[in-house]
């Protein structure tokens, strides 16, 4: 276990966004599924290793796949293997196990594969996933959707998937269909849900990875609280959700100059608003610190799937900024935050959670005194050079 030391500091300079882990995990399947092709740039996270070490225990024959900590990873892997007719063993560490996997446990025997499962993991399945008709909720994970897609498409004959309530994390499963696309292979938005033609070939191709917005938004909001940051990199036709963060600075009155690929953030006297997070969830650590040091009131909604990720993500924050001095309550999907002016450093925790430990070095910056973060070894599941680009543009974020 590390800690980082966070001392009040200024962020002024120029970052380039980190490669898209979301763009990367389902660009390295699609190669896997086309049989070759680069995929670049990826960063040297433990997700990106966990894909990246799946995907190469199922070109060894290996019967363990270890997803680590990446739950993306174990969904769309799942649907995959079976649909190769895999007869493999998936684990992980952390609160992987422990994670949400029930759709698949309901859904996949209807369709020719076997589970062995206690509710989570490890989860054995064996059998050849059949094409058909696949009911499920779109209120849980997108993930569950997005394995689907990427599993049916290869499999003889057309398939459906029916969504059952709304789909929630949309832009997720846009950035599949559009990186599949890019793969030469098609999926067709319907009323009920998605359309899959089978026996599609993905094309065998080099995949250039776009940058990452939600990486990028600690560093915007960073500019917007109290700096001036320019984030590089940034696709600006992305499908990726967490563009909204632009949308959610402009809310909170920043001022943002945007350009063709990257994005500006200066000092902004910033005002409290309503954030709708159903399908940015991602965002929500790192919104609710602006919300800190925001005047007035903002309430955060349509966050409840983030109580099942790799911490309770709801209660980590909230619990982080009370430490801070923040007047914050819970609810069941999200949070209200009230601004305070007396906020102050304090020791905080980490919970083993990457966006939690980023979000709150973000906090420290404006905090008079020294912030302590546990966990921040955590930072390594999605942005292990996070604190090396903090300290180079003016942070003062000792790791011990």
């Amino acid at each position: 276990m590390s800690q980082v030391k966070i001392t009040k500091s200024v962020l002024i300079g120029e970052v380039t966004a980190p490669p898209s882990k979301s763009a990367a995990h389902r660009a390295l399947i699609c190669s896997f599924l086309a049989g070759g092709g680069m995929v670049e740039p990826i960063i040297d996270s433990n997700d990106m290793k966990a894909t990246v070490g799946v995907i190469k225990a199922l070109k060894n024959n290996d019967t363990t796949l270890d997803c680590i900590e990446s739950g993306s990873t174990l969904r769309f892997m799942i649907p995959v293997a079976a649909a190769m007719g895999k007869d493999v063993t998936f684990v992980g560490q952390g609160r992987l196990p422990e994670r949400p996997i029930g759709e698949y446990l309901e859904l996949l025997p209807k369709h020719n594969v076997k589970i062995k499962s206690e509710g989570g993991l490890p989860l054995t399945v064996s059998g050849q996933l059949k094409n058909g008709s696949f009911e499920i909720s779109g209120d849980v994970s997108s993930q569950y959707v997005t394995g689907l897609i990427l599993a049916l498409s290869v499999l003889e004959g057309d398939s459906a998937v029916i969504l059952t309530t709304p789909l929630q994390s949309k832009p997720y499963v846009d950035m599949t269909i559009k990186v599949m696309r890019d793969y030469g292979v098609d999926v067709t938005e319907t009323d009920f849900g998605y359309l899959i033609h089978g026996g599609q070939k993905f094309k065998k191709m080099n995949y250039t990875v776009e940058g990452d917005w939600s990486q990028a938004a600690f560093f915007l909001v960073a500019g917007a609280i109290g700096g001036d940051v320019t984030v590089n990199g940034l696709d600006m036709n992305t499908t990726q959700g967490d563009k909204g963060i632009l949308d959610v600075l402009e809310a909170f009155g920043a001022e943002i100059e945007v350009n063709d690929n990257s994005v500006r953030c200066i000092k902004s006297t910033l005002t409290g608003t309503k954030v709708d997070a159903t399908d940015i969830p991602d965002l929500v650590p790192i919104i609710s610190v602006m919300a800190a040091f925001s005047q007035g009131e903002t309430v955060i909604k349509g966050a409840g799937r983030l109580r099942f990720k790799e911490s309770d993500r709801i209660k980590s924050v909230a619990d982080n900024l009370r430490l801070i001095g923040v007047d914050v309550t819970e609810t069941q999907d999200g949070m209200i935050i009230k601004c305070s002016n007396s906020l102050c450093a304090n020791k905080l925790k980490g919970y083993n959670d990457h966006r939690i430990v980023m979000a709150f070095s973000v906090a420290g910056l404006f905090l008079e005194g020294e912030t302590v973060i546990d966990d921040a070894q955590s930072i390594n599941k999605s942005y292990p050079d996070f604190f090396e680009d903090y300290n180079r543009i003016g942070g003062k974020a000792n790791v011990i």
